[in-house]
């Protein structure tokens, strides 16, 4: 009974995880993982392929029914374990997913009257419904309020916030009118746990806020009223509405119900950790420090990376914005990512499904490692779902060059990972080209785990050695260290992070010779970024496709 544990509960896109992990040591004890009920493994569809959204009950029974479950596989795993032994809870989510809400906080789809209506679902990360409306947010901020988009990377992104509650006015106005607010799923969560979810209490997360909703301290929180107006000035309405708590994850919310204990088995009162975003989490998770680019890789992948928030930033063109202590509190949090990466491999094989149903990742990996680089004479771009970091264009599409009448299932699937690798290049290149050195790339998610062939290929096309978190469950860990912090039974981060994180002992180690095979490759790579993805581009791609020829030709030898 000495022993002390606390559950991060992880929200995906498709399903919800709850771990139970020792605060000394960072032991994963049990887990459990239920995929959301609602719509197409969890995310309601329509024909309009930009359109993403989730049922909020889903995030209420994933946290119920995870919760039961992992406990029970706790007591099995542990000799003695009870549920008295947990101190606390720490939640990640996807972001941005805004939902709106009643005036007691309560989602608006739980009432009869919207229960069919998907603009009262909540509004999935990646729901680009609203392309016009962030043109727009980008445009009146370059106009009248540059300071907002300096810290945002200079475009306001579809994905985000603001975006997407300007879009359902327009499209969906009973929707917006009867909306008190709207709050983000990092922020709904943790509320609902701990019975915070009136307006008059609700705590909101400087991560959700900072990055997704241009919160700042120094300009007196969201954008001011007079911007929002010139938007719709039901926006500049709704500003008053929203919550002026937002703290960092080094505070509570609140204690758990006595509802949610009795539905869960956990001790009411026990604290409940401020949300953040899973890949903020993520590189808590991962032990992240000044210097270390965490790489959290899943359908998409955000890059993170930390600097001391007492040292002088420069504006950052690009990123998913630079926000004080949307990471860890002391630090300014640095968010950049790629809005396709398992997603992007996932539609080759399930979506194309080239040879049929059987041909799986895992055989796709083991014949495209046989490939070298530059051999198959294919080069893509990473953006069949748009580009969010540097280009923050969600218009942007997928592309492939090179292919010929044998060119192989494996051959197009190597091409793809080689995109997200070139796409992951460009990233650390822009990092650094500012002044955020990256001295360690550590890698954390599935994919990270399950892929040798992604892991090489993106050492060898950045010439950086890849790190492994020791952790599987990074993000749900990251959560399981915040409820430890404020839970009291560590005095900060530094100290949480020093006992519940580590890495794995195999390093992946770049090939001197796919090397430089690949800085030609990315050549050709930034040549079509540039030519497809900006305005200013000036030049000639007619000789891309012969280069790759010339590539392939003396790779096969």
């Amino acid at each position: 009974m000495n022993i002390k544990y606390t559950i991060g509960l992880d929200y995906g896109t498709n399903s919800v995880r709850a771990l139970i992990v020792n605060i000394a040591n960072g032991a994963e004890i049990a887990a459990s993982v239920w995929t959301y009920a609602h719509g197409t493994q969890g995310v309601v569809l329509s024909r309009d392929p930009n359109l993403a959204r989730q049922h909020p009950a889903d995030y209420l029974t994933g946290a119920e029914t995870t919760i039961k479950q992992a406990l029970a596989t706790a007591k099995k795993n542990v000799k003695g374990f009870t549920a008295a032994q947990v101190i606390g809870i720490g939640v990640d989510t996807t972001g941005s997913t805004p939902l709106p809400v009643d005036a007691n906080g309560q989602p608006l789809v739980f009432q009869k009257k919207y229960a069919n209506n998907p603009a009262a679902l909540a509004w999935l990360w990646k729901d680009h419904t609203s392309v016009n409306e962030a043109a727009e947010i980008t445009a009146l901020a370059k106009k009248i309020r540059p300071q907002y988009l300096a810290k945002c990377g200079g475009t306001y992104s579809s994905e985000w916030f603001w975006s997407k509650l300007l879009h359902c006015l327009r499209t969906a106005p009973e929707v917006f009118n009867a909306a008190h607010a709207w709050v983000e799923l990092s922020d709904f969560v943790p509320a609902s746990l701990t019975g915070t979810e009136h307006p008059d209490k609700f705590i909101a997360g400087v991560c959700a806020a900072g990055h997704k909703a241009m919160w700042n301290a120094k300009w007196g929180g969201y954008p001011d009223a007079e911007f929002l107006a010139k938007l719709n000035p039901k926006l500049a309405q709704l500003r008053s509405r929203l919550t002026p708590r937002v703290h960092t994850i080094d505070r509570a919310v609140g204690g758990l119900t006595p509802a949610w204990a009795k539905k869960t088995g956990l001790t009411a009162g026990i604290p409940v950790a401020v949300g953040a975003f899973d890949c903020h989490l993520g590189a808590v998770g991962s032990g992240v420090t000044p210097g270390t680019l965490v790489k959290i890789i899943g359908t998409s992948t955000c890059d993170i990376s930390i600097a001391a928030n007492t040292s002088k930033l420069a504006d950052v063109p690009g990123l998913c914005g630079i926000v004080d202590g949307s990471v860890l509190p002391g630090y300014f949090g640095l968010e950049a990512g790629q809005s396709a990466v398992g997603d992007l491999f996932n539609w080759w094989v399930n979506y194309i499904q080239p040879h049929g149903e059987n041909l799986s990742h895992r055989k796709l990996d083991e014949e495209a490692l046989k490939l070298a680089p530059g051999e198959s004479g294919l080069l893509a771009l990473d953006w069949n779902n748009g580009n969010r970091t540097v280009l923050v264009d969600q218009r942007l599409t997928g592309l492939m060059v090179g292919q010929t009448l044998y060119s192989t299932p494996a051959e197009v699937y190597r091409a793809l990972v080689e995109a997200t690798a070139f796409g992951a290049l460009t990233i650390i290149n822009r990092f650094e080209e500012y002044g955020v050195k990256i001295s360690q790339i550590v890698n954390c998610g599935g994919i990270a785990e399950k892929s040798p062939l992604t892991m090489q290929i993106y050492a060898d096309v950045t010439g950086r050695p890849m790190k492994l978190s020791r952790s599987a469950q990074t993000c749900a860990l990251g959560s399981a260290i915040a409820a430890a912090v404020v839970a009291g039974a560590h005095k900060d981060y530094a100290a949480a992070q020093k006992k519940m994180t580590g890495l794995k002992p195999i390093v992946y180690k770049p090939n001197a010779k796919a090397h430089a095979t690949y800085r030609e490759l990315y050549a050709l790579y930034k040549e079509l970024h540039d030519a497809f993805g900006t305005q200013d581009w000036n030049g000639n791609l007619y000789g891309v496709m012969k280069k790759l020829i010339e590539i392939r030709s003396r790779v096969r030898g």
